[in-house]
């Protein structure tokens, strides 16, 4: 639980991403975790389950990193314990014009899982505070006070039941670069790797700065920000496990009392 702890990004510490190294791994050996890691998949089924059949509050998982740093990873290697009934997973790419109407919390509290249900996102609302500062899409005078919003928005669905858990994941630039370069290496991976991957390359220096701002206006008690080293990907699956496990733990989740009529029955 320490170590976990060293993850945990607090709202009153001074916090910047070069201080935590990609490739971290406590010091712990690939086949312990590996083994620990199909532990934690079935207390996660296991849980997950009686949050369902508890149907009071849900679990909001929120996937932030750099392109090729492990989101769809997770989603497949962790993510993978939940049962899809009550489970869902969103995807958020570029705004539509539709979405674009509206204000940038629109489609995001639209995905928001429902009592009972475990939800995924595979990035964001933090692209709002992240990408289109470095894109520079909008200017500092919109996506600046986006970080009250979020956080009141966040607090928001804290106080109607929902438990979220951010994780950041943390490579490094040369990881990334061996992770693309690999992709172009397997006709399965290599429809994953376009052009923009490699521009926003050149503006990563940027992306950490904005990444950390995003990180530290943003964690709280009720929705903390956890970094993840992800160089290894065996790490990265046993930590991102080990918090969730934690959380669905720590809800003390139980079971609902059968209703009165229920001992009456004769079978």
């Amino acid at each position: 639980m320490k170590e976990i702890e060293q993850l945990l990004i607090r709202p009153t510490e001074t916090f910047k991403l070069s201080s935590f190294d990609p490739n971290d791994t406590f010091g712990k050996k690939r086949e312990h975790l590996d083994s620990e890691v199909d532990k934690l998949k079935l207390i996660m089924a296991s849980l997950q389950y009686k949050l369902y059949v508890e149907n009071e509050r849900s679990l909001l998982i929120i996937i932030q990193g750099m392109d090729a740093s492990g989101k769809d990873g997770i989603v497949r290697h962790v993510i993978s314990a939940f049962n899809p009934i009550s489970c869902t997973v969103k995807s958020f790419k570029a705004p539509t014009t539709d979405e674009i109407a509206h204000d940038f919390l629109w489609r995001v509290h639209n995905a928001v899982p429902r009592k009972g249900f475990v939800g995924v996102f595979n990035r964001s609302h933090y692209e709002d505070v992240v990408e289109v500062r470095v894109q520079n899409l909008v200017p500092k005078s919109v996506w600046f006070p986006r970080f009250d919003q979020i956080k009141q928005f966040e607090k928001m669905l804290a106080e109607n039941k929902i438990k979220i858990l951010k994780f950041f994941l943390h490579i490094s630039k040369q990881e990334q670069k061996q992770r693309l370069h690999d992709r172009l290496s397997h006709p399965d991976k290599r429809w994953k790797v376009n052009v923009e991957d490699y521009k926003k390359r050149k503006k990563w220096p940027e992306y950490m700065t904005a990444y950390t701002d995003a990180i530290i206006n943003c964690t709280m008690n009720e929705a903390p920000w956890y970094v993840i080293p992800a160089n290894y990907k065996w790490f990265r699956n046993w930590a991102v496990a080990k918090i969730i496990t934690n959380a669905l733990t720590e809800m003390k989740i139980k079971y609902p009392k059968s209703p009165p009529h229920h001992k009456k029955i004769n079978v």
